[in-house]
């Protein structure tokens, strides 16, 4: 595990609004929030490597940068990227955006945000999204992707929070050191310091995950769900009673914000896929009990 150096990276759309004390006798109330990982839960592919292209036509990273990011990816996607090689893939990142002008990468991404991710966000986890918003939810991305890159796509989501990886900078820019690496067990570090901050009710709440590495995260949860679950996953998730969830429709985030009926039908079979498992576990359960 990684330690963190200083407090994890999160960033709330606006400021939160402390919540009324309570009289005597009162409780206050617990929220839920919902926790979406991005890379393969949200979108269909990794973050990072999405703004490769343009990273390059801005003059940031080299041709030989380009193959490795490729390289990289496609070991992500076919899930050969373990807890080593993600290690090494932190390592040479650090290494690459070391005298990055933090500036420039904001304006990259915030110029190309529609054109490289808007077109590969899952249909299904939009609509969960609003369903969880829907039912009063507060919706947090977690990602170890860079803050410079998750905050922007976090807000076109309309998330209420995001949770990433933080990296040091000095006199704008990037030195290469990082200050909180969002990844396996400190993402479940970031979730409980939310949950502190804000009220949630962790026994109560929601995690959504393609990754093995983010079982801790999957784990913090009363509610975890495996999205789209490597042999490995799947294995886990069976044994920890977490649901299992399929998204297969990478399509534009924009026709998503006024979803036509047919996107309604998607997210309403992906809602009763969630209500099903919660009534089997919840059965299971009784049935462990009741034996």
């Amino acid at each position: 595990m990684t330690q963190p150096q200083d407090s994890p990276q999160t960033g709330p759309r606006s400021a939160p609004q402390a919540p009324p004390r309570p009289g005597a006798g009162e409780t206050r109330p617990r929220k839920v929030a919902a926790f979406f990982d991005l890379d393969k839960t949200i979108i269909a592919t990794s973050s990072t490597a999405a703004f490769s292209k343009p990273f390059y036509a801005g003059g940031l990273i080299s041709r030989g940068d380009v193959l490795r990011s490729a390289y990289a990816h496609f070991l992500y996607m076919v899930g050969g990227a373990d807890a080593d090689q993600t290690e090494r893939m932190r390592a040479h990142l650090s290494s690459l955006v070391t005298g990055w002008d933090v500036r420039t990468v904001s304006q990259i991404v915030e110029e190309t945000l529609h054109e490289y991710i808007d077109p590969v966000v899952y249909a299904e986890a939009v609509e969960l999204i609003v369903s969880h918003h829907d039912r009063g939810h507060d919706v947090v991305i977690v990602s170890a992707s860079g803050s410079e890159v998750v905050e922007p796509i976090a807000a076109v989501l309309g998330a209420d929070h995001y949770v990433a990886t933080r990296m040091e900078i000095v006199d704008g820019r990037y030195t290469g050191e990082i200050d909180f690496y969002a990844y396996g067990e400190n993402k479940a570090l970031a979730i409980r310091e939310l949950a502190e901050a804000n009220g949630y009710d962790l026994d109560a709440s929601y995690a959504y995950s393609d990754s093995i590495t983010d079982a801790p995260m999957l784990a913090e949860v009363g509610h975890g769900f495996a999205v789209n679950p490597d042999r490995t996953l799947r294995r886990l998730a069976g044994e920890s009673g977490w649901g299992t969830l399929t998204f297969v429709r990478p399509v534009t985030l924009r026709t998503q914000l006024a979803p036509p009926r047919s996107a309604v039908v998607v997210g309403g079979a992906v809602a009763v896929a969630v209500v099903g498992w919660l009534v089997w576990r919840a059965v299971r359960k009784r049935s462990g009990r009741s034996g």
